[in-house]
């Protein structure tokens, strides 16, 4: 049995708000994959809940005419993962949500309620870092769009604002951020699956015509610190240089310049250094070679 106050269901983005402004201390639920579980371990316990689970309008990725790839808040990971779009433009994303929890979880999780908890071991944080994504927030004041570098404010907190009665609607990643590029995730976890991530890394690339040099490259971590993070030291090191196995190797150890990893039970700080420099490394690499680029290994 679940301990919770009064639920409140709305039918539309303006209903989702009047109910937030008149209940500002209540919990927005969408899946529920993470609130109930909260809430059946006590620290959710008695809350009310506002679910926006039935506005079938906050569902699906679409192309804007400006070429933005918009995905609404309540689209689950197993559509993202198959969506046409995801899989043109975004296949890392997809791939990224693809390793969250097991079948049921992806089926019902969304990705609203995955960057809405805060918390810097989401598969999709890292990604939609490593993209620029930009978070669309509704209240009573109308949309307002922020930054994902922005919207996460410190550890399990993000900027919706309940005053304004705002809840997330949409990510939107603009075309510069993915157009010509590709990306690869790598989640380490102590299991292959239904594992939360010791640490994430996502890296995505754009290569010159001639695929012999980096024009743009981003890299973002998981639980490198208290949120998620883009290396953006190891950023500067490789943009414009030459797409070589020594340019990829010196860029993974400039990550370090930028991550804050800390001890903790699931992994020491050395190990997670550790691991931030080799995946970024790895992640570069594949990277790369969905670019087109080739990358001679050897040593």
């Amino acid at each position: 049995m679940y301990d919770m106050g009064t639920l409140y269901e709305a039918g539309s983005v303006q209903e989702a708000v009047d109910l937030r402004l008149e209940h500002p201390q209540a919990d927005i639920i969408a899946g529920g994959t993470d609130v109930l579980v909260q809430m059946r371990e006590g620290r959710r316990a008695g809350h009310d809940l506002i679910s926006i689970y039935g506005i079938d309008s906050l569902r699906g990725i679409s192309l804007a005419e400006d070429q933005t790839i918009r995905i609404g808040s309540l689209t689950s990971f197993s559509h993202i993962t198959s969506d046409p779009l995801i899989q043109k433009h975004l296949l890392c994303l997809g791939e990224a949500v693809d390793q969250v929890g097991g079948p049921q979880i992806r089926n019902a999780g969304t990705i609203g309620g995955n960057t809405c908890n805060g918390v810097t071991s989401a598969d999709s944080a890292s990604t939609l870092f490593a993209y620029d994504a930009v978070i669309e927030l509704t209240g009573k004041n109308g949309v307002r769009l922020v930054p994902i570098q922005e919207f996460y404010i410190k550890a399990g907190t993000v900027d919706i604002r309940v005053e304004e009665g705002e809840i997330q609607t949409g990510i939107l990643i603009r075309e510069d951020s993915y157009l010509e590029t590709h990306g690869y995730y790598i989640k380490y976890a102590m299991r292959n699956a239904m594992d939360i991530a010791t640490l994430g890394t996502s890296v995505n690339a754009r290569l010159s015509p001639d695929k012999t040099r980096f024009d743009r490259v981003r890299v973002a971590f998981g639980v490198a610190g208290p949120i998620p993070l883009r290396a953006v030291t190891a950023e500067s090191f490789i943009n414009g240089r030459d797409v070589t196995y020594e340019n990829i190797e010196a860029f993974s150890h400039e990550v370090l310049n930028d991550v804050h990893a800390r001890d903790s039970w699931r992994a020491a700080k050395d190990f997670r250094e550790h691991i931030a420099v080799e995946s970024a490394k790895r992640a570069l690499l594949e990277a790369v070679k969905r670019c087109g680029g080739i990358i001679d290994t050897r040593l």
